[in-house]
């Protein structure tokens, strides 16, 4: 089993491989940005 992380700027995913490559399943969660100041960004 192969776990891929993808962090984005805007949600996190992880998607699980078998050995023959094939998806066996994805999970994906968003998360709020919030901006303080002009040109901040915080996640």
């Amino acid at each position: 089993v192969v776990v891929a992380l993808d962090q984005g700027t805007t949600s996190s995913r992880a998607i699980v491989f078998d050995r023959s490559g094939a998806m066996l399943a994805v999970a994906q969660r968003e998360f709020a940005q919030h901006f303080p100041q002009p040109g901040w960004v915080e996640h």
